[in-house]
């Protein structure tokens, strides 16, 4: 048996698929939002899953004893940690030795060099997404937080260096969907 943190995890969703791949893994998620805890723990019970949540904060997860879970993971979450460095410190720290730390995360720019495609994405990001915002969620200005957000954060590459300036070893990264997603 195997022990997986999956922070920013709030409402379960990558959880839940750990869970029903790897059934005998013991996985704790934490989040900051206690709210989303209570949302991922209700979502948890109605669907059978035993799982341990937590609240704590990625840059500081002082509740987490050092050299504690084989698996660490982050989707969609870190480029929302104000200091991002603290937190890879952080994941390094509890991660035991040769632990693996996988994250999944918006990418700033596509791996395509196809100007049409680039263009069609900003099109899509600028334009669709905060209208879809407000039309869905009636929430325009989240939604431009989020694509401002996402191509602030750093490139997948220079991702890999702070991680490895973080004490993390044998990094790599894959970019996904034309480079929306590493």
């Amino acid at each position: 048996s195997f022990s997986i943190l999956d922070v920013a995890g709030g409402t379960g969703d990558i959880s839940f698929r750990m869970a029903k791949a790897c059934p005998s893994a013991h996985i704790t998620v934490c989040d900051i939002n206690k709210e989303m805890l209570r949302v991922g723990k209700s979502r948890a019970a109605k669907l059978g899953h035993h799982l341990t949540f937590q609240q704590g904060n990625a840059q500081d997860l002082h509740d987490i004893p050092s050299n504690t879970y084989d698996i660490y993971t982050i989707a969609f979450g870190l480029r929302n940690v104000t200091d991002v460095d603290a937190a890879l410190r952080e994941a390094n720290r509890v991660l035991k030795p040769g632990g693996r730390f996988l994250c999944l995360e918006f990418s700033p720019h596509l791996v395509s060099n196809s100007a049409l495609l680039q263009q069609l994405y900003n099109i899509y990001s600028f334009e669709i997404i905060p209208q879809l915002g407000r039309y869905v969620a009636n929430d325009e200005d989240s939604y431009k937080y989020l694509v401002e957000s996402i191509r602030k954060f750093s490139t997948p590459t220079e991702l890999q260096t702070r991680m490895e300036q973080a004490g993390m070893n044998c990094c790599t990264h894959e970019m996904l969907t034309q480079g929306v997603v590493a």
